[in-house]
């Protein structure tokens, strides 16, 4: 039993549950009331859905995987009493496991891919595996590379959900009475433009959480001379840095939640309430946190608070479906 949980350590399950909650929000809180509303029946199948989440969550788990495998040394100093390869699970056994399921998820995913006849999310499921590979073999180790690329891939999990619900349609209505249907609509554009928005959230926060990430994980990132952006430019040039990013999220989400979405009842009492206490207020709990932060546990709690910032956004989706 206890094995067990170490692998559930191993593979961050708590982050795979996030990563498949943020993919079922996404088809049903935002891309189904976006149909509904073009007067279209919900889409995508229960059974291709979940496949695509299936697909997603495995080859993350392959990735904290293979992270931890080239991780050992950075931390036996950062984390030392939560090492799991090389204490309870092996070099090898961590190598297998990482073939094992990043496999199962390209494999599934380019099933869905086919399904959907995109090869657009066939090139996702075959390069995010790739380059989390070369994230944790080299990449996190130079000045900022590291953290896009993480940023980058948690913005392409609500875009798939995007992709394959605009593939999907594509394929059936590409010929109605010989004529394409979606040629005509703005269907595609209302899916991307609102799942872009998510996506956009995603990148940006996620960024902000990395960096975050290495100012608490700085002690053993000098020790192995890796450069991150606090070894590199020190700690209160990267708090700095961080909020600019936090001040250009506030500024963005003000902007979309009364600005830019077009909705009469924009300032109504549920849409106001949870983008000031859900979100902006969050968000100045992580600028305070950060500047009063001074050894690592501080920055695990600012980091805590920014990853409940980031659940915030994703459910915000729940306020957009009942706005649609």
């Amino acid at each position: 039993m206890e094995k067990f949980r170490d692998y559930l350590t191993l593979v961050r399950w708590q982050n795979l549950l996030m990563t498949a909650v943020v993919l079922y929000v996404m088809e049903k809180w935002v891309v189904t009331p976006i149909l509904r509303a073009s007067y279209f029946s919900e889409q995508l199948p229960w059974w291709l859905l979940t496949l695509i989440i299936i697909a997603t969550v495995l080859i993350a788990a392959g990735g904290y995987v293979i992270n931890d495998y080239f991780d050992v040394k950075i931390d036996a100093i950062n984390r030392p009493d939560k090492i799991i390869v090389t204490r309870s699970v092996s070099k090898l056994q961590a190598m297998r496991l990482f073939q094992i399921l990043t496999a199962a998820g390209i494999l599934c995913g380019l099933a869905t891919s086919w399904f959907v006849r995109s090869w657009v999310t066939a090139v996702i499921f075959v390069f995010v595996p790739g380059l989390l590979w070369f994230y944790s073999a080299s990449y996190k180790r130079q000045f900022l590379i590291g953290n896009l690329i993480i940023a980058l891939v948690s913005a392409l999990s609500p875009l798939l959900i995007a992709f394959s619900n605009v593939a999907y349609l594509r394929l059936h209505y590409s010929n109605v009475n010989g004529i394409n249907v979606m040629d005509y609509i703005t269907l595609p554009h209302d899916i991307y433009l609102w799942i872009g928005g998510f996506a956009a959230f995603a990148f940006i926060s996620t960024l902000i959480r990395e960096i975050i990430k290495d100012l608490q994980d700085q002690m053993g990132d000098r020790e192995l001379e890796c450069h991150s952006l606090p070894v590199v430019l020190g700690e209160r040039t990267t708090k700095i840095i961080v909020t600019v990013l936090l001040t250009l999220m506030v500024a963005a989400i003000v902007w979309v939640a009364w600005w830019v979405i077009p909705f009469p009842h924009v300032w109504s009492s549920l849409h106001t309430r949870y983008v000031v206490l859900g979100l902006l207020v969050p968000i100045a709990c992580v600028l305070w946190l950060l500047w009063s932060a001074r050894i690592s546990s501080d920055y695990r709690t600012t980091q805590g608070v920014m990853k409940f910032v980031m659940l915030m956004g994703v459910l915000y989706s729940f306020v957009i479906s009942r706005m649609l």
